[in-house]
Parts: structure tokens; sequence; C-alpha cells
């Protein structure tokens, strides 16, 4: 499977812990991710991750193409509600993009680890036929 991976600036850290506790199940996947997000990850996890440009840079703009073209199936946006900083990236268009294109996203720690799990289980595995 496909896993897209985002985080706000508050959320970056979260997500390196994210990824270090589940990097046995994100390892047998492919891992997509903004820039700085994915360059974060690979720091402390060592998994393979193919990053785009930063997410003020278009990052965001390039995952929501991948959604589209049906080439991500999990999404994992740590985002956080509360940020009013403008270089964090916006919600909206991928939340939009996953639900036109039937894609789990999660927003939280809470739902991720959820989504993440159901993975491992198998959960998920209509994506392939689906694709």
């Amino acid at each position: 499977m496909n896993i897209g991976l985002i985080a706000h600036e508050s959320k970056k850290k979260l997500m390196q812990n994210f990824c270090i506790a589940y990097r046995g199940i994100l390892g047998k996947n492919s891992l997509y991710a903004t820039g700085t997000t994915g360059r974060l990850i690979e720091d402390v996890t060592n998994l393979s991750v193919r990053k785009y440009l930063p997410g003020h840079l278009g990052g965001v703009q390039q995952l929501g193409a991948d959604i589209e073209n049906n080439l991500i199936d999990l999404v994992i946006f740590l985002s956080d509600p509360q940020s009013t900083n403008s270089k964090d990236i916006g919600l909206g268009n991928i939340l939009r993009q996953c639900d036109i294109h039937n894609v789990a996203i999660a927003t939280n720690l809470a739902t991720a680890e959820l989504l993440i799990l159901a993975l491992d289980r198998g959960d998920l595995d209509w994506r392939e036929m689906y694709k």
C-alpha cells in the first residue's frame, strides 16, 4: 500500500514518534511525504520515504495529484487545528481529494493508530481491488 504522510509544523515531532512506534508496519509499505516531514521521518526511522516538495512549496499539490491518480491508499495528516502559521499546509484540499477518491485519512493520532492497525490486519486490502 502507498501511504501519504503530512504533518503541520507543530505536529512533526508527533509524526516522528508515530513512525518510530509503527516502523514495522510502515516498513512493509511505500511511504510518500511532503519534503520536511519525509526527511524527519527518514532521520529517525531509517525508512525509505519518497519526498515531495515541502508542503507550502507544492508538496501538498503533488500528494493531491497522486491521490487523484489513485496512487495513494491511505493518508495520515497530523494537523494542528489551532495553527495560524501561513506556511502550514491547508487540510481542505487533501480531505476533499480523499473523499472523492475513497482514500482513508487520519487527521489525529487516534485515527492514525486505528488506520495503521487496520492496515496491518488487512482491513484495507479492498483498495487493491478498487485500483
